[in-house]
């Protein structure tokens, strides 16, 4: 009777001492550091529900671009890539999990042997289960599960991150392939022009009107504009192979859909406030996230310094004896004494890290106020660049039209002619770069905001 309540009292320490180990925990929870946060941007746009909040295939007015970033989505090998480090990192996360249960082993072992007291073979063969458990002293296992769980998270905003990245890639070179496509049919035209214009003057210079300078200025003319149009086809189809490529594609020709004066058309264009940037920008969330595991392995690292404890409980049976049982149950306590200071510079080294991943974090969000303000003044400055192009193109075609009948009535030089053509020319296709780099800019401001990870399927 006396050794059952020796056996109880043994058992009711022991779990107490499991139960306020388990409670103790060593290392600190993460929080959040607090931000150099803008209270405001300098530019000054509208402050409401940021553009960021509208779904991108919403953003787009062309259904053919939609297409194309819905296909990138999912067939772009960096956003495969991506999906399968998820996979792997909730594999890691359900791995971790399986610490918190004991493991359980089986094992059978067999001999045969002689010796001289007694005759014949001397067969044994032994079959048992082992049960291991560790026991979450110091909530050691629990933080090893929340650091597994930060970096899925991590993933998850990497793949968050990488879809803006192939949105907004799509996009740019689907606007830059219809800004060339726009600049083609200007370039075409306008070797269609000069070619009149040269035939005309071929024909003057036959009958003796003008000089052969006026007649070579026309052919010259004709060449700046033939050239144009081949640099123009070279471009389209360097574009159309990178678009393919972010279609996870062998080089193709890419469709076509509205022109490029009929994309993106958005009257007001909110930012809201940088501080939203913290929970919205998934590269800032994923640097965060990787701060805050970092930081729990802080606790980990001190963990060590502790010792750990070991439940093992062995059972098994005689084979060839199966009424021959045996069990044993122990524990093991290790704990360190001497290891010259190598634990405590294995903590050294985590907060190191974490001191890293800080400014990591830091630098994250500084960059991304930085590409905000950046796509903010690009977005009011294009917009009126593409303005004064737009009327600087209407002023030089009337210029031109004006020179010719000058020229033609004989009131001035076809140099004037040459001249204000060429600047006709090149007017036009100033002004669709320039519209091109206005609506790049809303592209690039919408990616800065943290616009573009929703997912079409969730949200149709």
């Amino acid at each position: 009777m006396m050794k059952f309540k020796k056996q109880i009292y043994i058992f009711t320490l022991t779990g107490m001492l499991i139960f306020i180990t388990q409670s103790c925990k060593i290392g600190e929870d993460y929080t959040r550091e607090e931000q150099n946060t803008l209270i405001t941007y300098r530019q000054d746009f509208p402050k409401d529900s940021a553009i960021s909040n509208i779904p991108w295939w919403k953003l787009f007015n062309d259904p053919v671009l939609v297409g194309l970033i819905d296909t990138a989505l999912v067939n772009n090998k960096n956003i495969q890539i991506a999906i399968a480090r998820i996979n792997e990192s909730q594999l890691h996360l359900e791995i971790s999990k399986s610490d918190y249960y004991p493991s359980v082993n089986y094992g059978v072992n067999g001999s045969s042997g002689v010796n001289s007291e007694i005759s014949g073979f001397n067969n044994s063969f032994v079959g048992g289960l082992n049960v291991s458990y560790t026991v979450d002293l110091w909530q050691k296992i629990r933080t090893l599960n929340k650091i597994a769980l930060q970096e899925y998270l991590a993933t998850e905003e990497a793949y968050k991150s990488l879809n803006i990245t192939i949105i907004s890639a799509t996009a740019t070179a689907y606007i830059a392939l219809r800004d060339l496509d726009n600049r083609l049919v200007i370039a075409e035209k306008t070797a269609k022009n000069f070619q009149e214009n040269l035939d005309v003057m071929q024909a003057r210079f036959n009958a003796g009107f003008i000089s052969e300078v006026d007649l070579s200025q026309a052919k010259i003319q004709l060449s700046e504009a033939k050239t144009a149009i081949e640099i123009f086809n070279r471009s389209r189809i360097q574009i159309e192979n990178s678009i393919s490529v972010l279609l996870g594609s062998v080089p193709k020709k890419i469709p076509r859909g509205l022109s490029l004066y009929e994309q993106i058309t958005i009257p007001e264009m909110p930012v809201g406030l940088p501080s939203e940037l913290l929970d919205r920008r998934p590269d800032i969330l994923e640097a965060e996230k990787k701060l805050h595991a970092q930081t729990l392995r802080i606790g980990v690292a001190e963990s060590l310094k502790y010792p750990s404890l070991t439940l093992n409980l062995n059972m098994g049976a005689q084979l060839v004896n199966p009424s021959l049982l045996f069990a044993d149950l122990s524990a093991q306590v290790l704990g360190p004494i001497f290891n010259a200071g190598r634990i405590q510079k294995g903590v050294e080294v985590e907060e190191s890290r974490t001191k890293q991943l800080l400014l990591s974090y830091q630098s994250t969000y500084l960059v991304a106020l930085q590409e905000v303000e950046d796509a903010m003044i690009a977005v009011d400055t294009y917009k009126n660049e593409y303005d004064l192009r737009n009327e600087q193109m209407q002023l030089s075609t009337k210029a031109a039209q004006l020179s010719w009948v000058r020229y033609d009535g004989g009131l001035t030089s076809y140099l004037e002619v040459l001249n204000l053509q060429s600047s006709q020319f090149n007017a036009e296709l100033k002004a669709s770069e320039a519209f091109k780099q206005e609506l790049t800019s809303i592209i690039k401001l919408y990616e800065a905001l943290g616009g573009g990870w929703y997912s079409k399927k969730r949200n149709e």
